[in-house]
């Protein structure tokens, strides 16, 4: 997909997120859309399912998930009629908790290896599984300093087509479309690699 002109169709459809959504699925190439249930995932879920309802959403649940955003996830999956493809850890929380004890705190050196096992691990195996060429996300430019650097439509160095549709949308924008499509929310979230709101969980630099 070299020959894509990222250059135009960041400058021509880079704010207008419904067709980006629909220029990617029609480019005709394999799809996922990645999802962690925090707040305002049903925007992407909705945005891209009602196109293409079939496209694999890939979560990858590590297991330390709130009870809101557990049920959150089954109610979005349900209402929308997703084609959830959930990933866990090689390792059940339980065992690993036995074993190496509760999550490492940010400084401490054992934290990289546990977003490695939790997160990173099954999100390449969601890859290879898939084998995706284009790979729809909720990031927003708001989220990280990494990510205000981005482009709404980016190509990885594998080759992969990086498609995110809402990086210039506002939570007021978000919260709007929600109300207009009667989706639910959920803002009860916790993400244990980030730790910080406006920390990187390392997936969006390592893919």
């Amino acid at each position: 997909m070299s020959h894509i002109d990222l250059a135009r169709i960041n400058a021509e459809l880079g704010r207008n997120a419904e067709g980006l959504v629909a220029w990617a699925l029609g480019l005709g190439q394999s799809p996922i859309v990645t999802t962690n249930f925090r707040p305002f995932e049903a925007v992407i879920l909705h945005m891209v399912s009602r196109v293409n309802p079939d496209v694999p959403v890939v979560w990858m649940d590590n297991g330390y998930n709130t009870e809101a955003t557990y049920r959150f996830a089954d109610e979005v999956t349900k209402q929308l009629g997703l084609n959830l493809k959930i990933y866990l850890p090689r390792r059940s929380r339980a065992h690993r908790e036995a074993v190496d004890g509760p999550t490492p705190a940010l400084d401490d050196p054992r934290h990289a290896a546990f977003t490695e096992e939790v997160k990173l691990e099954p999100f390449a195996r969601a890859l290879r599984e898939t084998a995706p060429k284009v790979w729809f996300t909720a990031l927003r430019a708001t989220d990280t300093a990494v990510r205000a650097q981005m482009d709404a439509v980016s190509i990885n160095p594998d080759g992969l087509i990086k498609v995110a549709p809402l990086l210039h949308w506002s939570s007021k924008e978000l919260h709007e479309y929600c109300v207009k499509h009667g989706l639910p929310n959920n803002f009860d979230y916790v993400d244990p690699t980030k730790g910080e709101d406006n920390r990187e969980c390392g997936l969006h630099i390592a893919h």
